[in-house]
């Protein structure tokens, strides 16, 4: 009979190894995985990492809830991202008016002011600034 039920797991890490695998135990606390029917949401899951000839392989084994929708108010990873770089004041990202004070060559509460009034546009807030 083949399998690997009475191999040494540390004879078979070596193994691996040899032949240029390497895997590795992730601390996750929590995984989701989004699908279109709903979400699937792992709560201390063991994670592991499997690197193969540059193919990285995650292996989830835990018990999942289904739920709806597991993400922040339906927004995807990237879109928080971005939410969180803008800032209290007009929602004018901070880069953007760095921006804008650099190119203009005013002082960045001008620059925001102008971006405020135009919307977020940058061009159009360097050229009423330039």
């Amino acid at each position: 009979m083949f399998g690997g039920g009475g191999m040494n797991p540390r004879k078979m890490k070596q193994m691996m190894k040899q032949m240029g695998i390497d895997v590795e135990e992730l601390d996750a606390e929590r995984v989701v995985v989004e699908t279109a029917d709903g979400d699937l949401v792992f709560e201390d899951p063991q994670v592991t990492r499997m690197d193969a000839q540059g193919q990285k392989t995650y292996q989830i084994v835990g018990d999942p809830d289904e739920v709806a929708d597991a993400g922040a108010g339906g927004a995807s990873a990237v879109e928080a991202a971005d939410a969180d770089e803008e800032t209290e004041a007009g929602g004018i990202p901070d880069d953007d008016v760095a921006l804008v004070a650099e190119r203009a060559g005013v002082p960045e509460s001008l620059a925001r002011e102008t971006l405020e009034a135009h919307d977020g546009d940058l061009a159009a807030a360097i050229a009423e600034l330039e």
